[in-house]
């Protein structure tokens, strides 16, 4: 059954895609206003860093050469606007060491408050940081006296490059960053960046401290009076993914990790002397046991706590991607507080020579990395500059935690990358509901899911930018959330049961103490606790009586020979789905999706059943997500198909043809080479002729270079892609699938590739934009070939290039053969490189 809304927009042929319900009713009811593109900054972008001003509702950004302040209560006022650029003479400079032209501009890529009125502020400067200060009455940055702008070095504050891997926050009016410290990007620091000379402490200079850091996140975590009995110190927390040391394997593993200081560290008296001695580290690990599958790469954390103003109910939840997996894919862990203190205060871990990890034994007293409390002040240690030598060389040679954070995942969703991540957390204490993730895609894309107990439940997809804009700032305000791109700033709703614009995103949201009025008809807060049972598919029997969340009604799907289709299945829970149907071997599974060539023995029932936890309990139970039934429809059905057997001769065909094809251009280059020769030997003398001969047959020396790459940081750039000086581009295609729930449908396809309904109200992967707002609108049924983007995978051929169709079975072959000419060639062993084993290295302290 077809929300209203939908059933109208398919009388608007110039929108050409659809939306879910929900979608296109906060896109185009919401947010027509609530979106700033490029023409509203003045031709100002590349923004980086927000800073929200919480009591005015001021939102600072920090872009290209310019710092902007939008009111984010009246969008529709004028940013203002001031210039930070760099002179001409330094930007010529700048090129001439080599970086490229773009790059060598003033990036903004800090914004924090001083606490007396101003911002401290530092950008890039071409490669040569530096900081100013911007008072926020004026809106104006600081002077000299000759009229220039007021500037100190910002070495340390902030990094060299435009994208590297950075985060700061301020503790009391003093800053603490992590970021490189050099020209080069090759030296990493953690360091208390401002504060008199002897407090600009920063980490020791060794792999076993920081080995080629992805810097992701950090927080301020004070401790206040009433929960803090001991006296104990404030601490600051860094997140950062990095090479790992303790493992000696083929290749460079990845892991992520959670570091502390203290805020009371002023370093040693003379080990350790303007160095931490409260550094300490562990490892944090997002796993889902059941599968053994490990995310290990961290991309965003969200600080936030269950109790405002009690420091030990925080939590920090981390946005995953994995090392090891080829296509996209993102996973949500959370970590307490608690956990990451008892890892803390727990063993060491230690390299020896043989490149054994163990344990060191005795460890020394006081215990070395601990925070300064009361009963060590009543010990005589009131400052880190009396501590023994002792302790700090034990705290400089063992900087990790033996023990680990561990933590199995809230969300794992496959065929899609997460950017960035905001938290709404449902109640509060004891009547804690849930939590709404707000995740950020690199599609421009704002999702949002409830996780309650053990489900992730997908609620909305949100369309705001377009497809190039990667979303890279979300904040979280009086209910709204402002999402930013490198180009354009959105304001969308981000709390409250009226979001839910049907009954069925409503009952989504039941476990959130939503319930959907009929009388009303809209989605309204209740205070009365739900049943037993399944909450969610209790809720959606009240929307239809045939359709619960786990008892789907079968669709049924009348289809030809040779078709082939792609039967969507949501996975709402970190767990793996499975599919029953037909025995033969015509299917192949992506993520939980589904793609089934049809013939004689695939027809029948194809059922998908995912594991859930039910409120309360902690087995997993079966929960059927999705029923299909494909059935015949006749030999008219449309759509040109090749058989199995004709597609293989074909790609046999197109072998032998490029064969000829580069047997002929090699026998050509060959007898043309050898006429040349001739006709040389007959007008040159013979010392010249034997020296020609020699330079033909001698091999090129000449080593292939690659292009030089494109500016790291053109209009729309994504900061996120680049990983300390390297820049990955990943271009994909996304299928769309189409919304749509309720009862027995019957539908005919025909074409080459066809993605069904989900069935829940959601289109997973929407990439279809209009030409003004961008905003992106999702078809009923696709019928494409783009499988490729659907699934993750990366073609190499456009089968329809500018609307032009190709005949998909002859795409296939194509396809084919040249992947089995890839796959021959690649088992000559002069094509194999053997894998690079990393070696285990020693500390170099």
């Amino acid at each position: 059954m077809m929300n209203p809304g939908g059933e109208m927009l398919i009388l608007l042929p110039a929108l050409l895609c659809l939306l879910p319900g929900a979608s296109w009713a906060a896109t185009l009811g919401g947010l027509g206003d609530n979106i700033l593109g490029p023409h509203k900054f003045q031709d100002v972008g590349n923004f980086s860093t927000f800073l929200l001003d919480r009591s005015s509702g001021v939102l600072f950004l920090g872009a290209r050469d310019a710092i902007l302040s939008v009111d984010t209560n009246n969008l529709n006022q004028v940013p203002r606007k001031i210039v930070w650029d760099v002179p001409e003479e330094k930007r010529r400079s700048c090129v001439a060491k080599g970086k490229t032209e773009v790059d060598c501009n003033n990036y903004i890529r800090l914004l924090e408050f001083l606490g007396d009125g101003r911002i401290y502020v530092c950008g890039t400067y071409a490669f040569d940081p530096q900081c100013a200060f911007l008072e926020i009455t004026s809106f104006t940055l600081e002077k000299v006296e000759d009229g220039g702008v007021k500037m100190e070095t910002g070495k340390g504050k902030c990094p060299f490059e435009p994208s590297q891997h950075y985060t700061a926050v301020m503790a009391g009016g003093t800053l603490y960053t992590a970021a490189t410290s050099n020209f080069l990007g090759t030296l990493f620091d953690i360091s208390r960046a401002t504060g008199t000379e002897q407090e600009r402490i920063r980490t020791e200079r060794s792999i076993n401290w920081l080995s080629d850091p992805e810097f992701v996140s950090s927080a301020f975590i004070e401790e206040s009076a009433e929960n803090n009995p001991i006296g104990d110190d404030d601490k600051i927390y860094f997140f950062f993914t990095e090479v790992a040391k303790e493992y000696d394997l083929y290749t460079k593993v990845k892991v992520p990790r959670v570091a502390r200081v203290c805020k009371s560290d002023v370093g040693g008296m003379k080990t350790l002397q303007r160095r931490w001695t409260t550094f300490l580290k562990a490892q944090l690990v997002c796993e889902d046991r059941p599968t053994g599958q490990r995310y290990n790469i961290l991309t965003d954390v969200f600080t936030t706590q269950h109790t405002p103003g009690d420091p030990s109910s925080t939590q920090f939840y981390g946005l995953f991607t994995s090392q090891w997996e080829h296509e996209e894919l993102s996973a949500v862990c959370v970590f307490s507080l608690a956990e990451i203190s008892k890892v803390m205060d727990g063993p060491f871990k230690e390299l020896k020579k043989t490149c054994d990890w163990i344990n060191p034994e005795p460890v020394p007293t006081p215990r070395p990395g601990q925070c300064l409390n009361n009963a060590l002040k009543a010990e005589g240690y009131e400052s880190s500059l009396k501590l023994p030598d002792k302790v700090l060389t034990f705290v400089r040679d063992h900087p990790l935690m033996e023990n680990s954070v561990t933590a199995a995942p809230l969300l794992v969703r496959k065929g899609v990358r997460y950017t960035k991540l905001a938290v709404t957390q449902m109640g509060g204490g004891e009547r804690q509901k849930g939590a709404v993730l707000h995740l950020g895609t690199d599609r421009g894309e704002l999702h949002r899911v409830a996780v309650v107990g053990q489900n992730a439940t997908l609620l909305q997809e949100i369309p705001l930018f377009s497809s190039q804009e990667p979303v890279n700032n979300i904040l979280l305000h009086q209910g709204l959330a402002l999402v930013g791109s490198p180009l354009s700033l959105a304001r969308v709703q981000a709390e409250g049961c009226a979001l839910y614009s049907d009954c069925k995103e409503c009952a989504r949201a039941r476990g959130l103490g939503c319930d959907w009025s009929t009388e009303e008809a809209a989605c309204r807060p209740t205070t009365a606790e739900p049943g037993p049972g399944d909450v969610v598919d209790n809720a959606l029997r009240k929307c239809d009586k045939e359709e619960g969340r786990c008892s789907p009604s079968m669709r049924e799907l009348r289809v030809s020979l040779g078709l082939r289709l792609l039967l969507p299945c949501v996975q709402l829970s970190p767990r793996p789905c499975s599919w029953e149907h037909p025995p033969h071997r015509h299917t192949r599974q992506h993520n939980s999706d589904l793609e089934v060539t049809v013939t004689e023995d695939s027809l029948g029932d194809y059922i998908c059943t995912c594991q859930e936890a039910g409120p309360g309990v902690r087995e997993l139970t079966p929960c059927r997500r999705a029923a299909y039934q494909l059935t015949l429809e006749g030999p008219n059905a449309g759509g040109v198909v090749v058989t199995a057997g004709g597609r293989h001769v074909l790609a046999i065909y197109i072998l032998f043809f490029f064969l000829g094809l580069a047997f002929g251009a090699f026998l050509l280059y060959f007898l043309t080479r050898r006429r040349s020769i001739v006709h040389q030997g007959h007008h040159l003398p013979d010392n010249s002729l034997s020296s020609e001969k020699g330079r033909d047959l001698l091999g090129s020396s000449a080593t292939p270079q690659s292009p030089s790459s494109a500016s790291l940081l053109s209009d729309g750039f994504r900061l996120t892609e680049k990983r300390n000086g390297t820049v990955t581009s990943n271009t994909t295609t996304t299928l769309l699938s189409n919304n749509g729930n309720g009862g027995h449908h019957g539908n005919s396809y025909s074409g080459t590739l066809i993605s069904p309904s989900n069935g829940h109200g959601n289109s997973l992967y929407s990439n279809c934009n209009t030409s003004n707002s961008g905003l992106k609108l999702t078809s009923d049924i696709l019928a494409a070939d783009l499988l490729d983007g659907r699934t993750g995978e990366r073609g190499g051929l456009d089968m329809r290039e500018s609307g032009d169709e190709v005949d998909e079975g002859l795409g296939d072959a194509l396809g084919d053969g040249i992947k089995g000419l890839e796959e021959e060639m690649a088992s000559f062993p002069m094509f194999k490189l053997p894998a690079p084993l990393a070696q285990c290295e020693e500390s170099s302290i």
